[in-house]
């Protein structure tokens, strides 16, 4: 199984796919490796700064990469702010019986309380650099991945009162053995 997380940053899409590694034993990837990959090995003129680009440059390779992985019957974790939210049409209902995949948010009332937990867990699974956390820019991208994900039925784990990455990780759990088939 292919297990999809999305949402935009700072929600704790990384802290999650970690937590889910440990209790599935399932690998995980960071789309922001691939990003950086492709960055650093200057196989685009996308720079850190263009996520909507990045996004519909990264997520072909990446449903590749997952594609692959399904071939060869093996289980993995995806996560990040680039699987748009018609990552469907890449696949198949072959591979789409496969793959789950849901969204994390946060509110915007949360991130107005929270802002600075936010900011300061930013780093707590990989190292961000030069990490700059616009509150603004949050509301907005957290708005609309829960648009986008109510537009293509992709369920949504919104975080509104408090963050605990326990109750999160039962909620993904809860998804992913209960969503239906693609």
């Amino acid at each position: 199984m292919i297990i999809l997380i999305g949402g935009s940053s700072h929600v704790g899409k990384t802290l999650l796919a970690q937590k889910l590694l440990e209790k599935l034993n399932y690998p995980y990837l960071s789309l922001d490796h691939l990003k950086m990959m492709f960055i650093r090995g200057r196989l685009t003129d996308l720079t850190v700064e263009d996520d909507y680009e990045m996004r519909y440059f990264l997520w072909p390779y990446a449903a590749e990469l997952i594609k692959t992985a399904i071939e060869n019957k093996q289980n993995m974790i995806v996560e990040g702010c680039y699987i748009p939210s018609e990552w469907r049409d890449q696949f198949t209902d072959e591979y789409l019986k496969d793959i789950k995949c849901f969204f994390i948010t946060m509110s915007e009332e949360y991130l107005r309380k929270n802002i600075s937990l936010v900011a300061d867990k930013g780093s707590v699974i990989e190292q961000r650099l030069d990490d700059e956390v616009d509150l603004e820019r949050l509301i907005n991208c957290s708005k609309e991945f829960k648009e986008e994900a109510d537009k293509y039925d992709i369920p949504v784990i919104e975080i509104t009162d408090r963050y605990d990455i326990d109750e999160i990780t039962e909620k993904a759990l809860k998804i992913i053995t209960n969503q239906p088939k693609n």
